[in-house]
């Protein structure tokens, strides 16, 4: 995650406009904007991998891939026009089922995803790990499934949603491994996931 853009505290509505108006993309914690970084070639296939062979078993089924450019909120609704409170962030691959929800009648912030996926970065990794982990697990409450995949190595972590609300922590790795997303019936193969990347010999 970048520094800020600026240090003044800017309100979620505030936010939404300049966003809404900008070519690049930023996202939103607290009041603050940040700038995102752009993407590794890696980082863009493993992204795009991901959206193939997610869509591909998603086909007529209730439940619907969404790509990187779009919102989700991870936070309170903003009562107060004032309002600084929240997370607004791009996941790279976003899985929405049944209608989305969304925060107001622009339709570019998600309120309900299903699966989260981030692709790790050296710039990100420590957020998707904490703060932003944190986030989408604490203010998502259709959030059942988030996966951090690695882009130096055939690794993914996922964290999965239990009954009673805790939550599952399982890694694979390795191209010949395969899960199953039980939550949306999906099997992810590293193999298809990690499509065209060289990775560097040990």
């Amino acid at each position: 995650m970048s520094m800020p853009r600026s240090t003044p505290l800017f309100t979620v509505d505030e936010y939404l406009a300049l966003e809404r108006k900008s070519e690049e993309r930023h996202e939103f914690l607290d009041g603050q904007i940040y700038a995102m970084a752009g993407e590794s070639g890696e980082h863009g296939d493993v992204s795009v991998n991901l959206v193939i062979t997610l869509g591909s078993q998603l086909k007529g089924k209730p439940c619907r891939v969404r790509s990187k450019d779009t919102k989700v909120r991870s936070g309170p609704s903003p009562k107060a026009r004032r309002s600084t409170s929240g997370l607004y962030s791009y996941p790279d691959v976003v899985v929405v089922c049944d209608e989305p929800e969304y925060h107001d009648a622009h339709t570019d912030v998600i309120l309900n995803p299903k699966v989260i996926v981030e692709v790790l970065s050296p710039s990100t990794e420590a957020f998707d790990r904490g703060e932003k982990c944190k986030r989408y697990q604490t203010w998502n409450p259709t959030l059942s499934d988030y996966l951090l995949v690695s882009q130096d190595q055939p690794q993914i972590e996922h964290f999965s949603k239990q009954a009673d609300g805790s939550w599952s922590y399982n890694r694979y790795t390795g191209l010949e491994i395969s899960f199953v997303i039980a939550s949306i019936g999906c099997t992810l193969k590293l193999a298809d996931v990690y499509d065209r990347i060289v990775f560097p010999a040990e």
